[in-house]
């Protein structure tokens, strides 16, 4: 597969990398990577996420982040269209039609739930992250990873490992070869994973306050989940909002948990973790959404009650 894929980026003289809505580190940090690496091969190359229109503030010190545009920016003509870490076209927002203007489209991502929507799919559902994917590429390429390339690898690598708790055998591996590059792991990892505004707090302790225990869901292995609500989240990042999930899903009586998040209107983002036995992207699936097999998600439409009651019955 990575001599096609190869052969693919070397023939593009413009290019479009696509980070899905939402972003995380992982996203960001394979985009600007690729994006890096394609600049110094003399391609025309642009990032983009269609929303929110700014860079979560936890990534703003990424290298190759002027690489970034707006997404009412996005050229919509180039040789080739990269999506990183998207599953599926939807997660691509309002910029995904700009694969139907490319010549072609290179997938890569590491989401057992991926779509491959791509004319060509790179996609490894093994992988700790969809930087370690690109990092496999660029070893097949003969690329040379720098500190500015490393910095964006490890920050993928980092947050969607949680922190090395979820890891493959050569995860700490690939840690230790990026960090020899010199970057500073520590500051990167308390960057993005350690570093909240006060204002987080009492919209965490109104959340979990408010979270709900169904022990009897999951067939009797529990499910727990907690409702952020819009005006929960008046002044704060997104990275802010995201992070709930990780501390809901630490109830001992539950195996899943599920963060609700209220948007616009009637529609809500919602985030899903298990602990072992059960694979949360197939219910993600079922509901329009996909994932990992403990960490998926989906977006569904409705009143909160009339959402939760759908999770409750797929999960049952």
């Amino acid at each position: 597969m990575f001599p096609r894929v190869i052969s693919l980026l070397e023939a593009a003289r413009s290019a479009t990398v696509l980070c899905h809505v939402h972003p995380d580190a992982d996203t960001i940090g394979s985009g600007l990577a690729l994006a890096m690496v394609l600049d110094r091969r003399g391609v025309s190359v642009e990032v983009s996420f269609a929303v929110p229109e700014e860079l979560p503030e936890s990534m703003n010190e990424l290298p190759g982040r002027e690489m970034l545009v707006p997404a009412r920016e996005v050229r919509s003509e180039v040789d080739l269209v990269v999506t990183v870490d998207a599953g599926s076209r939807g997660r691509l927002g309002a910029l995904a039609d700009r694969i139907d203007s490319a010549d072609a489209c290179l997938v890569i991502d590491h989401h057992r739930s991926n779509t491959r929507f791509g004319t060509v799919n790179l996609v490894d559902d093994g992988a700790e992250s969809t930087t370690a994917v690109i990092t496999r590429l660029f070893d097949a390429w003969d690329i040379e990873v720098d500190a500015d390339v490393a910095h964006c690898l490890f920050a993928g690598l980092v947050t969607d490992t949680g922190s090395f708790r979820w890891v493959r055998p050569g995860s700490h591996l690939l840690a230790e070869r990026l960090l020899a590059t010199g970057i500073d792991g520590a500051a990167i990892a308390r960057k993005l994973l350690d570093s909240h505004p006060f204002g987080w707090l009492p919209m965490l302790g109104k959340v979990l306050g408010s979270a709900t225990l169904v022990a009897d869901g999951v067939g009797g292995l529990g499910l727990v989940y907690a409702v952020i609500e819009r005006e929960d989240t008046a002044g704060l990042r997104s990275e802010e909002i995201e992070s709930v999930i990780d501390i809901v899903r630490t109830t001992a009586e539950a195996e899943v948990a599920a963060v609700f998040k209220q948007q616009a209107g009637d529609e809500w983002t919602v985030s899903l973790r298990s602990k072992t036995v059960v694979d949360v992207s197939t219910v993600a699936t079922v509901l329009g959404g996909g994932g990992h097999r403990n960490a998926a998600g989906f977006t569904a439409h409705g009143t909160m009650s009339d959402v939760v009651a759908t999770l409750i019955d797929a999960l049952s």
